[in-house]
């Protein structure tokens, strides 16, 4: 079935080229997205029927490593030819580079023969994630663009090429996920970064080629990273096997794959790439920028994570996702486009994450998987959300959300589960961050517990401002026509079934997969919830319909019971205008303080770079000089 997960998405990739009637291309995406989720359901099925164990797969790996090596070289022209065209030297010099350095291991050196391809139950979540999450998404996509290209006239309309990277992208995270050889894990590393790319510069403006340009050549330094790591390994161990870069714990390679992991995942110094993504349309902020390519970055640290445990490659790697956390969570405060708070606070989320994966113990761990699963669901949904607001409203700025649970109380909803999600008890991110932070405590690192309580903070500043404006009850100035298609709505209520039930069913979910993920990982696992099954339930059942039903009962009583407030004048009667001294009727408007002085990016942004780029070369420079702590 590995083939079929691959090979599925790649081949509707091509078609996408071919079709390019829209009513069928459609049709397609419709199919491929079922086909692919029942293929994944199929291929989960058959492991836990077999047994659930660790499987490993030794093909017959010869034309495959020579397509590898002709896709290593195609895309490495590929680079070539954009940056000439474009003017930028610095991506096509660090792909030459790793090109050569991969090339090199493979036609030179003489490593131990080993499983190219790994399932376990990390993996299946992965695939999970990248079937379920991605093909919604894709399902989303149809409607979307057809929505976003009449909004954006000026944009040449791609769609074709657009389908194709969408499904390339699936691909290649399928054979990223379950591949077990470095080298094979690398091939598909670099078709995300390309692709990426791709997708960032789709509109093809002056601001879009620049921010394409930035994420390729910071995930190509991260690719570099990987390249060296493959290189040491050959040389120093002979082996080319993920694993055998855990067993052995050699902290060069670890701090080269982490440096990977490090850009992937949007890290503090590396976090400008992401930001600068969020021009692309929606669909791709939503898949490639939250829900599924950052987390190729996180599962990579995750890997690795029994390996980080106690050693200076666990410090830096910890610190900087401690660093990111709390810088990046306080920059979201200043902000008011709804895409740039979703891209601060999912490298926030992300910085979490990595520092949970650095501490390398079981209970971060734990939280860290948990933390991915809540991260995807929710942040897929809230981007989604508000590209479908936007197409609605014209606007994405949270200030024009204000009262939106009147004016389009559908895609309300969907936004306040998915913030909700994100920082309200009972939902799994709040009680993964305090894993975390109990973890922390029991580590006794005091800076990244320092990191976790006032990032928490700042995070819940930001989230309750906007579901704040989503719930405002007052009287519509205009009328709004929802011009959501339903296939938009199927993929986000999708989503926020999933967030719900993920929610309710945590203890299942803790014990059936997050628990054997750590389990395989460390050899053992801990229960870290210690309330009963059916006690944790019943909780979550009472509360996680708490956000939705204050919302609906807002949304119908608002019209007929709107309570006059005191304003500087006379009331006119609806909240909105007052008469003034003078006489005169003067308009009062409501606006969250965003405190963009104290928390803005440009006060903010070049003290973290200089930190967090000072912890990895003094890293960098302490794990090659031979220091081990």
């Amino acid at each position: 079935m590995i083939p079929f997960l691959i090979g599925i998405p790649a081949v509707l990739a091509v078609v996408f080229q071919i079709v390019r009637n829209e009513k069928i291309r459609g049709y397609i995406v419709y199919a491929g997205a079922g086909v692919i989720m029942a293929m994944t359901v199929l291929f989960i099925v058959d492991w836990i029927g077999g047994g659930a164990q660790t499987w490993t797969f030794y093909p017959r790996t010869e034309i495959i490593d020579h397509l590898m090596t002709v896709g290593d070289i195609f895309l490495m022209c590929l680079i070539i030819w954009m940056s000439v065209r474009y003017r930028r030297i610095v991506p096509a010099v660090l792909s030459v580079l790793q090109t050569a350095l991969v090339l090199y291991v493979e036609f030179t050196a003489e490593v131990t023969e080993g499983p190219h391809m790994m399932v376990d139950w990390l993996t299946i979540l992965m695939c999970i994630i990248i079937a379920f999450i991605g093909e919604f998404i894709c399902i989303y996509t149809v409607g979307y663009m057809k929505g976003y290209h009449k909004h954006h006239k000026e944009v040449e309309d791609r769609q074709p090429f657009f389908f194709s990277m969408l499904f390339l992208f699936l691909a290649a995270m399928f054979g990223l996920v379950l591949s077990q050889n470095l080298i094979w894990i690398y091939f598909f590393w670099e078709i995300t970064s390309v692709i990426s790319f791709l997708m960032i510069g789709y509109t093809r403006t002056e601001e879009a080629v620049g921010n394409s340009f930035c994420a390729l050549w910071m995930n190509l330094l991260g690719g570099l990273g990987f390249a060296v790591a493959i290189v040491l390994m050959a040389q120093m161990e002979g082996s080319l096997q993920l694993l055998d870069v855990v067993s052995t714990g050699a902290l060069l390679p670890l701090m080269c794959l982490s440096l990977a992991g490090l850009t992937k995942s949007a890290q503090l110094p590396f976090s400008t790439w992401l930001l600068g993504a969020m021009v692309a349309p929606t669909p791709s902020s939503a898949l490639l920028h939250s829900a599924t390519m950052v987390k190729a970055g996180v599962y990579l640290l995750i890997r690795i994570s029994p390996a980080l445990s106690g050693n200076l490659v666990g410090l830096i790697v910890s610190s900087i996702g401690g660093l990111t956390f709390i810088m990046a969570s306080m920059m979201a405060i200043a902000q008011n486009d709804a895409k740039k708070v979703l891209a601060f606070s999912t490298i926030s989320n992300l910085g979490l994450i990595v520092a949970c994966s650095g501490i390398g113990v079981e209970e971060t761990v734990w939280a860290a998987i948990f933390l991915m699963m809540f991260h995807a669901v929710s942040k897929s949904m809230l981007f989604q959300s508000v590209g479908a607001t936007e197409n609605t409203l014209g606007s994405r700025d949270i200030e024009d959300m204000h009262g939106l649970i009147i004016r389009v109380p559908r895609l309300a909803y969907i936004m306040g589960i998915g913030i909700a999600g994100m920082y309200l008890a009972p939902f799994g991110m709040l009680i993964s961050k305090w894993v975390a932070l109990k973890a922390f405590v029991d580590s006794g690192n005091v800076i990244l517990v320092l990191c976790i309580a006032y990032g928490s903070a700042t995070t819940m500043f930001y989230w309750t401002k906007w579901l704040s404006k989503l719930l405002c009850r007052h009287i519509p100035r205009d009328t709004v026509k929802d011009v959501t298609r339903k296939d938009e709505y199927l993929s986000m209520l999708f989503h926020a079934c999933v967030m719900l039930l993920m929610c309710l069913l945590l203890p299942l979910v803790a014990r059936w997969l997050v628990n054997p993920i750590v389990r395989q990982l460390f050899g053992n696992s801990t229960d870290v919830l210690s309330m009963s099954v059916l006690t944790t339930m019943a909780v979550m059942l009472v509360s996680i319909f708490v956000v939705p039903a204050a919302m609906f009962f807002i949304s119908r009583r608002s019209h007929t019971e709107l309570v006059p407030i005191y304003m500087n004048g006379i009331n006119e009667g609806d909240n909105r205008f007052f008469t003034n001294s003078y006489g005169e009727k003067e308009h009062l408007y409501l606006s969250n303080w965003y405190l963009r002085f104290e928390f803005g990016r440009r006060h903010l942004r070049i003290p973290s770079l200089i930190i967090a780029s000072a912890v990895l070369v003094i890293g960098f420079c302490l794990v090659i000089g031979g220091v081990s702590w």
